[in-house]
């Protein structure tokens, strides 16, 4: 694999399982410095210590933190190229799926326009752009808040160099949805009903699209809504 993202910073939060893990992986393997972030102590600093970058444990819904987070950053190596925001939650009161990005976001421009380039990858689950027949319209409003700040920062922002991305999984085999899978087995089967791949996602499969949006092979990509869903966002929904 070619080290195509070689002498950039990255911040990624929700970093110490799933899909954060997978991405701390992957940025690492093509060549960045990755700043792990994670309320979980122990989870974030193992992987910091797997792919020798730094780990700041933060609560990304506070505002205090994460502007803290995201200067000592900036201070510590000179610059912030790529954050990527995984951090969230499944429970109903989500808010670090939505406050979480939006100050991870807020916090992280001013540095990415002093020095003019840096790209944003939030991710955002499939079913909310096209809800489906067993929708949580609290959650999926809350989601689709996510979405539309995506696009609106990647067109703000698209002639200052920063591009602003969403990746959106389907079901994705994550510790989480392990455990939900294992307090209601039947819930296996209503997800992949919706899949036509007709199994889970790998997070190393998100992963390898974040460093896809993350890199200059996407030079020409923002605002935009990117799939990997194993065709979940183009089928008819299922009722559940």
């Amino acid at each position: 694999m070619g080290a195509r993202l070689a002498g950039r910073v990255a911040v990624v939060t929700g970093a110490g399982s799933g899909i954060g893990l997978a991405t701390v992986r992957r940025l690492a393997v093509e060549g960045a410095r990755v700043v792990c972030v994670d309320i979980a102590a122990e989870e974030g600093r193992a992987a910091a210590w797997e792919v020798d970058g730094d780990f700041v444990e933060c609560d990304v819904t506070d505002e205090t933190a994460v502007r803290e987070l995201l200067d000592g950053v900036a201070a510590r190596h000179g610059r912030i190229d790529i954050a990527v925001n995984t951090a969230g939650v499944s429970a109903p009161d989500d808010e670090v799926n939505t406050t979480g990005v939006q100050l991870c976001c807020r916090y992280v421009i001013p540095h990415m326009r002093r020095q003019g380039r840096g790209s944003i990858v939030n991710t955002v689950p499939t079913p909310t752009p096209t809800g489906s027949a067993g929708s949580r319209p609290d959650h999926g409003g809350r989601k689709g808040g996510v979405l539309a700040l995506t696009r609106e920062l990647g067109v703000e922002l698209a002639r200052q160099g920063i591009r602003v991305n969403a990746v959106c999984p389907g079901p994705v085999a994550t510790p989480a949805l392990s455990e939900l899978f294992a307090a209601d087995p039947a819930q296996v089967v209503r997800d992949l009903s919706g899949v036509p791949m007709g199994r889970l996602g790998e997070p190393a499969e998100i992963a390898a699209a974040i460093a896809f949006l993350a890199s200059d092979d996407a030079s020409f990509v923002t605002a935009a809504r990117f799939a990997v869903d194993g065709g979940a966002g183009g089928a008819y929904p299922v009722p559940q």
